[in-house]
């Protein structure tokens, strides 16, 4: 059974299945939810001689955007589940290793993916580094693709994570 559970968040599918996954453990066991976000911003080569001015946009918009990620997130969880939250200024991956120590977790649950092939080629899987260097068990989430509708009607999730096709395709 467990008491305190970790979601890392990003905005991405894998992430929005792992805090679905996180709400239900937490309220199904009674838990504690904690749910993390880090201020992600580019590194220090891609911002080499651009202007200061360039380099707090960058920075306030990227701010901006995990704060909506996390007020999105917060949203989704019942009225019934004790919930907190966590934005990190640290880089994710030591920033998520301290909050499970500092936070007393005793799961994490996070997506297998983050934003994209390429930032994951550039600064590597954070849900591969957590699973190896995580003191708690760590639960990794596949978001479940898109189905595919041979009426070439879209389909979206709810908030329940329901698929639901889009009638005017």
């Amino acid at each position: 059974m467990f008491h305190d559970i970790l979601v890392a968040i990003d905005g991405s599918p894998d992430a929005d299945e792992a805090l679905r996954q996180a709400i239900d453990l937490a309220d199904s066991q009674h838990a504690r939810l904690t749910i993390f976000s880090a201020v992600v911003t580019p590194p220090a080569v891609t911002y080499v001689g651009v202007s200061g001015n360039v380099l707090a946009d960058l920075t306030r918009d990227a701010e901006a955007d995990a704060e909506r990620t996390m007020r999105a997130a917060v949203d989704l969880v019942p009225d019934g589940v004790s919930v907190s939250t966590v934005l990190s200024h640290d880089p994710v991956r030591p920033g998520l290793l301290h909050q499970i120590e500092a936070g007393h977790h005793d799961l994490l649950v996070m997506g297998s993916r983050g934003r994209g092939a390429i930032r994951s080629a550039l600064l590597g899987s954070v849900s591969h580094y957590a699973l190896h260097h995580s003191p708690i068990p760590v639960l990794i989430v596949h978001a479940e693709p898109a189905p595919r509708l041979e009426s070439g009607a879209t389909v979206s999730r709810d908030d329940t994570g329901a698929w639901h096709a889009d009638a005017s395709a």
